[in-house]
């Protein structure tokens, strides 16, 4: 049986596009611990630090996981729960509006879901969610450090 981990994600840039922060604290139920990364880019987007802080708390895992991920992003939980990402493979990664924008990262996001089973979970931003408003501290702090 794999283990199971819980992930928190969230992602940001300000202005958008402009300095962006990205950050997971990933929860072990079994062994009650938590781990917090986080990480900044100078020029980026806000859909990219959502997709990144993903990838990364994924990149995380040593080994294959149960995962619930839980992110403020619709458009990253959607994209997995509506199968968007199926459809835009199957289309060469071509959307009616153009070429899938963010493809380098949905392609790594889509193989480390073929590693760990992930079910996706929205959580409302900026609410009372303990994990999501520590996330979103982190994300802050990255963006002040490239200021």
């Amino acid at each position: 049986m794999a283990p199971h981990v819980i992930i928190y994600t969230d992602g940001g840039a300000s202005p958008n596009p402009g300095k962006g922060g990205w950050a997971a604290v990933l929860y072990s139920p079994v062994h009650d611990k938590k781990r917090e990364i986080s990480g900044g880019e100078p020029d980026t987007t806000n859909n990219r630090m959502e997709i990144t802080a993903a990838i990364k708390a994924l990149e995380a895992l040593k080994t294959p996981c149960d995962v619930d991920l839980y992110t403020d992003s619709s458009y990253l939980q959607n994209t997995f729960e509506k199968r968007w990402i199926y459809k835009w493979q199957k289309n060469n990664w071509k959307t009616l509006k153009g070429d899938v924008l963010n493809r380098d990262l949905w392609e790594i996001l889509f193989k480390l879901t073929e590693i760990h089973n992930v079910t996706w979970h929205h959580v409302k931003g900026h609410a009372d969610d303990e994990l999501n408003n520590r996330c979103d501290e982190l994300v802050q702090r990255e963006r002040e450090k490239l200021r």
